[in-house]
């Protein structure tokens, strides 16, 4: 597992000026399906304060398993979930929720459904908009899809916002590029941690991401390699994609308006 030069990456707090450091996870943790005890450490030791999940559990008692994961991780279910065809947000305590809502993309006949875990949250006085997402393996339908995310974001009504999750898609692709060209790219902004996130076993592709807005400072962001707590047994037994953790620091907000650059 390649990685870039090991730095601490900030904790989480408040700033005097009113910012929030925060920390953001995306993982997709396959249903659950694999080691849920190693799956809950490694999100447990990387400490975020929002979590971005994709394939959360949807059919079967989906909420009991997804609030077990929660609860493992000492963290409580946001939005998302079978309401969302698999995109799920859990948060830690910090957070205040404002509102959320979880969105059915277009079917296409034929395929998966998918769909957008949304919400707006605060840190004290910086407000983010979060979406968390998983899109198609159909060139076409995810290039759609990845339109459909960035004009979700512009009508959330808020400044900062950060999204991501698994693009299905790696930098050179055009889906990934759609986003990269309206949104930061937190791995190509602030590289830490490992890059590649699939597979566990042989990390090769990048097809997993974190994107904020212009207005959020990238700290850091990658696969939580040699991350305090997080085992590389963890991380190959969790799931079949590596996580990708982030520290942002989102400014504080005074009013409403739409994203930057989106």
């Amino acid at each position: 597992m390649s990685t870039s030069p090991t730095r601490t990456l900030p904790n989480s707090r408040t700033e005097p000026d009113g910012s929030a450091v925060i920390r953001v996870l995306s993982y997709n943790i396959r249903s659950m399906r694999d080691d849920t005890d190693a799956l809950a450490r490694v999100i447990a030791a990387c400490e975020p304060d929002l979590v971005l999940v994709q394939e959360a559990p949807r059919f079967f008692r989906w909420r009991k398993k997804l609030a077990r994961l929660a609860r493992a991780s000492d963290l409580v279910i946001l939005s998302g979930g079978g309401t969302a065809a698999g995109p799920a947000l859990l948060c830690s305590l910090r957070a205040t929720v404002e509102r959320t809502e979880d969105v059915l993309l277009p079917l296409t006949p034929g395929l998966h459904r998918r769909g957008f875990a949304t919400a707006v949250v605060r840190f004290g006085r910086a407000r983010l908009g979060v979406l968390s997402c998983h899109l198609s393996l159909q060139s076409e339908e995810r290039h759609a899809q990845g339109g459909m995310l960035l004009d979700r974001l512009a009508g959330m009504g808020v400044r900062h916002a950060v999204a991501g999750g698994d693009l299905n898609d790696r930098p050179d692709g055009r889906t990934f590029r759609r986003l990269a060209e309206n949104l930061q790219d937190c791995w190509a902004t602030a590289p830490w941690g490992g890059e590649h996130t699939s597979t566990p076993t042989n990390p090769h592709q990048r097809i997993d991401a974190l994107f904020a807005t212009p207005t959020i400072q990238v700290l850091g962001c990658g696969v939580p390699l040699n991350h305090p707590g997080v085992t590389e047994q963890d991380l190959t037994t969790a799931t079949d994609h590596l996580p990708v953790l982030a520290a942002l620091r989102v400014p504080a907000t005074d009013g409403v308006s739409s994203p930057s650059g989106v």
